[in-house]
């Protein structure tokens, strides 16, 4: 990497966003080789009459999606996608999948074309001809630069208190990975880089569906047990999600932060899981208590569960992710969760078999 300071912009502003915020502020304000300051692309919003953006500025707390915590005063809030990112050579993307193709139409051609991508988005969209586009892929064409990815067993409330845990960044490139890194990394938030990048970004994606199951489980009362079943049933569609449409991964890329860590980790304390067992228990639509429940935020394992059926379903394989695809229909209305043990219980795909 050149020797001049590199700018950092930051584009999203929620809880997981502001978290990243904190730790890339305080990098860049002690390491030489970044400016120090960082913007941060903040979607305007009013709270109690005052612009969030200014409130941020001000404050130093992003009072809707990260109360109570500091960000550093070298992050500074820009309502504009365009603005924040001028002139950045780093941009951190992470906000709802939904929204990626708009805000890249926003900063196409308004960008340094040396300019590198860190995605934190985790999902998946619809590909023509049946099948998904991977975020950093969407990133990486319309905007023609390289995207690297960061996922991991980090959930934001507990890297905000700085509770110690690991990500993984996967990158290719050999140069670019350590800067990464040193970018993201503190004494609490332990970074691993590996370059199997696909495998990385896609068990950030299908864990989601998997803590569907989980909510669904706990709100039919079963115990410990079934959650586990599921964890595992979910684990093993998920490599062979991988095997089947992007192979060439690594077995042990499943086994870092980004695969089994991250996988538990939703399946027992994630925003997926609990309106999955509150939609169990109070019978509610799914939109509907993630308005009620998250504040703005938005519940990823729905929509990332119908990607991939998409794709199962144009593919005949349907019958071959049974997990995946119970977990679909249940989300989609087409099957209750009161049938989704049975619909896994004993099914051919995941019974052993001798080779």
């Amino acid at each position: 990497m050149a020797a001049t300071k590199k700018k950092v912009c930051i584009i999203g502003s929620g809880n997981w966003g502001s978290v990243i915020s904190k730790l890339i502020g305080l990098n860049t304000a002690r390491l030489d080789s970044f400016h120090d300051e960082v913007t941060m692309y903040v979607y305007e919003e009013i709270i109690n009459g005052k612009k969030l953006t200014e409130i941020i500025n001000e404050t130093h707390e992003n009072v809707k999606y990260l109360p109570g915590h500091k960000l550093p005063p070298n992050v500074r809030a820009v309502p504009d996608v365009v603005e924040a990112a001028q002139d950045c050579d780093f941009l951190v993307f992470v906000l709802p999948h939904q929204f990626i193709r708009t805000i890249c139409s926003a900063l196409f051609g308004k960008i340094k074309p040396t300019a590198v991508g860190l995605s934190l988005i985790k999902g998946f969209d619809k590909a023509e001809g049946g099948g998904i586009d991977l975020i950093s892929h969407i990133i990486s064409r319309h905007l023609n630069i390289q995207v690297c990815v960061l996922m991991g067993a980090n959930l934001a409330g507990e890297v905000a208190e700085e509770k110690f845990c690991e990500t993984t960044i996967g990158c290719k490139d050999k140069r670019l990975g350590p800067v990464l890194r040193d970018l993201i990394q503190t004494n609490y938030f332990r970074v691993v880089v590996v370059d199997d990048v696909d495998t990385v970004e896609i068990c950030g994606a299908l864990k989601n569906i998997v803590a569907c199951g989980a909510g669904f489980v706990d709100g039919l009362g079963f115990g410990d047990n079934t959650k586990a079943a599921v964890i595992r049933l979910g684990l093993m569609e998920m490599i062979k999600f991988v095997d089947i449409f992007f192979p060439g991964s690594r077995l042990a890329t499943f086994f870092e932060s980004c695969g089994v860590a991250d996988l538990i980790t939703t399946c027992y304390g994630g925003r997926n899981r609990r309106i999955s067992e509150m939609f169990v228990k109070t019978g509610k639509p799914l939109l509907q208590l993630e308005k009620e429940l998250l504040n703005g935020q938005k519940l990823q394992g729905p929509f990332t569960a119908d990607e991939v059926n998409y794709m199962l379903k144009n593919k005949g394989l349907e019958d071959k992710f049974p997990l995946f695809t119970s977990i679909h229909k249940i989300c989609s209305g087409q099957m209750t969760a009161e049938e989704f043990i049975d619909s896994i219980r004993i099914h051919p795909e995941h019974t052993v078999k001798y080779t």
